[in-house]
């Protein structure tokens, strides 16, 4: 079999370093997006280290022609790509009133037109062959806003729109390109050390928190099931579940609590700068600060992705139980 040519935006840290890690295992020649050149190395090495082979391509993905660029350069390096991975996000977290235009603005392109851009420029080249995949990393926040994630939520909102708009246009067209999304729950990633904050404490994830590495077996798993959308932790599942038939209870849940269960005890000296315009200055890896109360595994994401097997099981549960009251 031969190796898979996969592309991972937002690569350097976070979800896109656990990704490029799981494919790595697999042996796929991985392309890798991001901005920040330290990053990149060090997520190149561990691909290479893991038995995948590694290109880091230095990309800015709010920008159409360099992720163009990047997918060319990918297929003339690697291959013909097969799968591509749209990860990349920012942020700014802050009430909605206390952030500038320009910040807003940056925080759309990267998270939504980053997967706008990645999209078309993974389809310029999958539909002449009609072949591959293209899975975007969501939320649950892509059905439910949450208080100081207005830049993200929005993003994320319309990523979801967009996502659902282009799979019609694919299917109208009989095209043979796998779409699926990937909803995930707060993760112990080092967006809440390197993204724009203005609260008054550290920014974290809404508990519980899982590890990236689930998220990015989710993601390995979209990609390579004719699933069209992947939800991931029971967080998740209240969320999506909770806002279709209660959004004006989980208004006042979340005016009350969304707030205080954003941010950790610790005070934050001042807005901090961030990633939002410069990449970081080093690597950050995969995992935040929040080791100690993330949580690697998941049930429910284990019955989801086994899903055959436990509707079997529980099939023939319900067929012994049935029998048993014949008796």
């Amino acid at each position: 079999m031969m190796a898979e040519v996969v592309v991972v935006t937002g690569a350097t840290s976070g979800v896109g370093r656990a990704v490029a890690r799981r494919f790595a295992d697999e042996g796929a020649k991985i392309a890798l997006l991001a901005r920040d050149r330290a990053g990149l190395d060090a997520t190149a090495k561990e691909v290479e280290q893991r038995g995948g082979t590694a290109l880091p391509v230095p990309t800015d993905v709010a920008e159409f022609d360099a992720v163009d660029a990047a997918a060319a350069a990918t297929e003339e390096a690697l291959g013909p790509i097969d799968v591509w991975i749209s990860n990349a996000m920012t942020t700014v977290f802050a009430f909605f009133e206390d952030i500038e235009p320009a910040e807003f603005r940056r925080a759309t392109e990267v998270t939504y037109l980053g997967a706008v851009w990645s999209a078309k420029a993974a389809l310029k080249r999958m539909l002449p062959r009609d072949r591959g995949t293209i899975v975007l990393v969501g939320s649950a926040l892509a059905y439910r806003g949450i208080p100081l994630q207005t830049a993200y939520c929005g993003a994320k909102h319309a990523e979801k729109g967009f996502w659902e708009s282009l799979r019609t246009e694919l299917r109208h067209k009989g095209a043979n390109i796998h779409l699926p999304m990937v909803q995930l729950p707060g993760l112990n990633t080092p967006q809440f050390d390197h993204c724009r904050a203005k609260t008054p404490r550290y920014p974290m994830p809404v508990p519980p928190i899982y590890q990236p590495e689930l998220a990015a077996d989710a993601v390995y798993d979209a990609a390579h099931s004719s699933r069209r959308e992947l939800w991931v932790g029971m967080p998740t599942v209240y969320t999506i579940v909770g806002e279709r038939i209660t959004p004006g209870l989980l208004d006042r849940y979340l005016a009350r609590t969304g707030v205080d269960s954003q941010m950790t005890d610790e005070p934050l000296d001042g807005p901090r700068e961030g990633n939002l315009f410069e990449p970081p200055d080093a690597d950050r890896g995969a995992h935040g600060r929040f080791d100690e109360q993330a949580h690697p595994r998941s049930i429910q994401y284990l019955v989801a992705k086994h899903r055959r097997s436990a509707g079997a099981v529980a099939g023939g549960a319900l067929a012994l139980t049935l029998m048993a009251l014949r008796r």
